[in-house]
């Protein structure tokens, strides 16, 4: 884990409202049909410079509670237009984040880098606090995933 600086960010996609338990149910689960709506409706109107983000926000209180989850882009093409689409919009907060790296084949990798978070912040001597405000996955172009957390100011 490393502490990076996010300086913010707009972020457009698709959106859904969920919570953990229900993502542990197939049946209530709703994150791999959010990102099939994202293949089919938001990846083909991305820039090629474009990076892809899993937004976590709206949080209902923690990591037991409700979230929305925004997966879009940063750069759309310059045909796209936000107000022909419906989709949501995301500014993602400035300011420290802890970064978890995600290694290996996708899912099961991000799945794991997201066991490490919830283990290090219920550490009982964590120095670290979630905000709760706006965390995510960046997806980078060599297949690599950070899992960024944002921190409450200390």
């Amino acid at each position: 884990m490393k502490i990076e600086e996010v300086q913010g960010l707009r972020i457009q996609g698709v959106s859904v409202r969920t919570c953990n338990a229900d993502e542990a149910h197939p049946g209530r689960a709703r994150i791999g049909a959010l990102w099939t709506k994202f293949a089919a409706q938001v990846a083909p109107h991305l820039a090629v410079e474009a990076v892809t983000y899993g937004v976590y926000h709206q949080y209902e209180s923690d990591s037991n509670g409700a979230y929305d989850l925004l997966v879009g882009g940063d750069v759309l093409t310059p045909h796209a237009s936000l107000d022909a689409q419906p989709w949501s919009v995301i500014d993602i907060r400035k300011g420290p984040y802890a970064v978890f790296r995600a290694q290996g084949p996708i899912p099961n990798a991000v799945i794991e880098a997201w066991g490490r978070v919830w283990a290090h912040f219920a550490e009982p001597h964590c120095a670290d606090q979630r905000a709760y405000t706006t965390d995510f996955e960046r997806y980078g172009p060599d297949g690599e995933v950070d899992i960024c957390i944002a921190l409450a100011a200390t």
